[in-house]
Parts: C-alpha cells; sequence; structure tokens
C-alpha cells in the first residue's frame, strides 16, 4: 500500500503516481522516471468516477470484479461450512482430537476451485488410465476468487508443476517428505478460515483461558448461518424428495446447488464432523443418515457421477436426477467437475491416509 506523504492519501493497488504541471508550468507532483524504452506505458488499474461534490474518486476494477464474483457465489465456502459443522457453538473451538479435519479442509480447497471454474482435469484422453484422483489437474482461470486461501492455493498452482488432485491435497496439508515442496503447505487454514468468518458477521473473537495460556476462540455470533446449514444436511439425509429452498447463504440461482451440498455433506463426514448436525435426531434416524452418506460418498467419488443400484431409496429418491440436471446444464464444465469427483475419492480414504 503506498501512501503519499504529502497529502496524507492513502491508495490501493495504484502504480506511481503521473506528473502532472500547474499554470505556472511548475510540477505540482512528484514526477514519475521517465519510461524506459519498450516499456509498458499503460495506465494503472485505477479508474475513476465522480463524486457527490464533482471530485474525481478513485477505485479499483478488480474489487468490482470481486464484487461480481461474489454475487455468483455462495455466502459460505464449502471450508467454511465444514469448519462451522466442527465448530463448538459457545466454546468457539474445535475437538483437540479431530485429525481429520484438517486434510478435509484442504480438499475442500480444490473442489471450492473446481466449483468456482478455476482449475480442471488436464484435458488428455490418456488420463482415463489412472485413477481418479491421480489425474493431473491445470488452471483454466487465473482470475482471483477474492478469498484469501482460494486464491493463494490457485496462485501456487498457476505458477507451479501440474500436479495430481492427491497430490495438492497431500502438499497444502504438509503430508509430504519432499524438503523441496514443504513450501507449497497451507498454514493456519482453521484460524484463517474462523476470522474470515468473523468478518462475514458469523463468528466473534474472544479470549480464553486454557490452564497456562490465552487462546482466542470463535464462538458463533449469528447462528442463521450454521441452522442453514443443518437444515441442509437433514433434508440430503432423511428427507424422501430432496428440496432445498434458497436462502441468503445458498440463493436459488447459484450454480450447482444440490452437487455443493452433496460435496459439503461427504467433506463433513470424512472430516468426522457431520454428526454435530444430526444431534437432534434419534438413533436409529442417524444410523440410516450415516448409511446414507455412505452411499453417497461411494456415488459422487467416480466419474461419470454413479448411479445407486439399490441402496436406500425411501431417502433422497429424486437426488440422482436433480443432480444428472445441474450436469447437464453444464456440459462444458465435466472436466472440472471431474476434479469434484476426484477429491471425493481422496475422501473414501482418508482413514488410511492420515
Amino acid at each position: 500500500m503506498a501512501t503519499a506523504s504529502g497529502s496524507g492519501l492513502t491508495r490501493r493497488r495504484g502504480a506511481a503516481g503521473a506528473t502532472g504541471d500547474n499554470e505556472n508550468g511548475e510540477s505540482s507532483r512528484v514526477a514519475s522516471p521517465a519510461p524506459r524504452k519498450n516499456e509498458d506505458t499503460r495506465s494503472p488499474d485505477t479508474a475513476y468516477e465522480s463524486g457527490a461534490n464533482g471530485h474525481k474518486i478513485a477505485f479499483d476494477p478488480r474489487d468490482i470484479s470481486e464484487n461480481e464474483e461474489r454475487s455468483k457465489q455462495p455466502k459460505l465456502t464449502l471450508m467454511e461450512e465444514v469448519l462451522l459443522m466442527g465448530l463448538k457453538d459457545k466454546q468457539g473451538y474445535l475437538s483437540f482430537w479431530n485429525d481429520n479435519i484438517s486434510y478435509a479442509l484442504r480438499g475442500c480447497i480444490v473442489i471450492e476451485l473446481a466449483f468456482r471454474g478455476r482449475i480442471s482435469m488436464q484435458k488428455d484422453s490418456n488420463r482415463k488410465r489412472w485413477p481418479l484422483s491421480d489425474r493431473l489437474i491445470e488452471v483454466v482461470d487465473e482470475t482471483l476468487t477474492g478469498e484469501v486461501l482460494l486464491d493463494e492455493a490457485l496462485k501456487m498452482m498457476k505458477s507451479s508443476e501440474k500436479m495430481s488432485v492427491s497430490s495438492w491435497i497431500d502438499l497444502m496439508s504438509g503430508e509430504t517428505w519432499n524438503l523441496m515442496k514443504i513450501g507449497y503447505q497451507l498454514k493456519q487454514v482453521r484460524e484463517r478460515l474462523a476470522k474470515g468468518l468473523v468478518d462475514k458477521g458469523i463468528l466473534r473473537t474472544e479470549k480464553r483461558n486454557f490452564l497456562l495460556f490465552d487462546m482466542a476462540t470463535h464462538p458463533v455470533a449469528d447462528g442463521g448461518a450454521k441452522d442453514e446449514i443443518r437444515r441442509r444436511v437433514r433434508a440430503v439425509l432423511t428427507q424422501r424428495t430432496v428440496v432445498l429452498p434458497g436462502t441468503p447463504f445458498l440463493p436459488d440461482g447459484i450454480e450447482f446447488r444440490y452437487l455443493r451440498t452433496i460435496a459439503m455433506l461427504c467433506a463433513a463426514y470424512a472430516a468426522n464432523v457431520l454428526e454435530n448436525a444430526l444431534v437432534t435426531l434419534g438413533h436409529e434416524a442417524r444410523e440410516r443418515a450415516f448409511a446414507q452418506v455412505d452411499e453417497l460418498l461411494a456415488e459422487y467419488s467416480q466419474w461419470p457421477f454413479g448411479k445407486r443400484t439399490g441402496g436406500n431409496t425411501a431417502i433422497g429418491a429424486n437426488l440422482d436426477q436433480v443432480i444428472r440436471d445441474e450436469v447437464n446444464q453444464a456440459k462444458d464444465k465435466e472436466l472440472q467437475l471431474e476434479v469434484v469427483a476426484a477429491c471425493l475419492s481422496v475422501f473414501t480414504r482418508l482413514d488410511s491416509l492420515i
């Protein structure tokens, strides 16, 4: 962030100041160096609009593109939904004994980038010789999303050699013996996600004393988001006909609404936090719900997505058709959805990986 020392004005993302002369021919601003030969002399990525007082107001067009991006996406990312499910409402922290959630959250980052059209499987007819999780992924759109963790992962993928889905999840989790690739690990993912939810008004920050030290915790400030997630979970895992009405957190116009919910369920299951959304169910209903998510994980961890043969048809009888309709409406995005299936296939063997 560059600060103009004379006026005290702060300007984000702008390039060096331009020169300007007053009526007497005297320079009224600090002059920029003369452009070198073959140097790009295009104007900086800053635009202006007239304010109410007639003065020009500088703004960054990328801010507008980020706002447009957010308007097309759910209010919460998959990672945030899974973290919220595992978070204790009043205490504001995750279980200390949960080893799976960190790995599952990195998988959610890859899934979210695929849903947003940033990455896809490498288009190579020979890729089908390999298991889903061993197929290479590539960046197809390097436009930033406005979500810090997603953008950090996207930049790494863009600047790196092409690697497989399972390799990226391993590297971002720090699960590697290769010292040359230890820098790919995404640090403090849980804490950064929690702070992002604080910024969105879902959580708040408190200090709690744990024996000899203080620790920042993030209790739930707005229970509406978590309640909406629980309702979606129960709708998919307990109802014969699944209907997901639009909400402020998952509006009707969002692409892949049902497939996103399936991915969230499977990720929460792999992260050992799904049970927190099912506490209001009786024992038998809870067991049926876990059997249902087992079937969903088996069905959607293959590509093309499988169709259940038999199974518990009393629950979610319309899901196959609804998901098929979503996929058919996005035929040009099949390579991106293949990445989603690959991540879910990694989740099926998560216990053996950790």
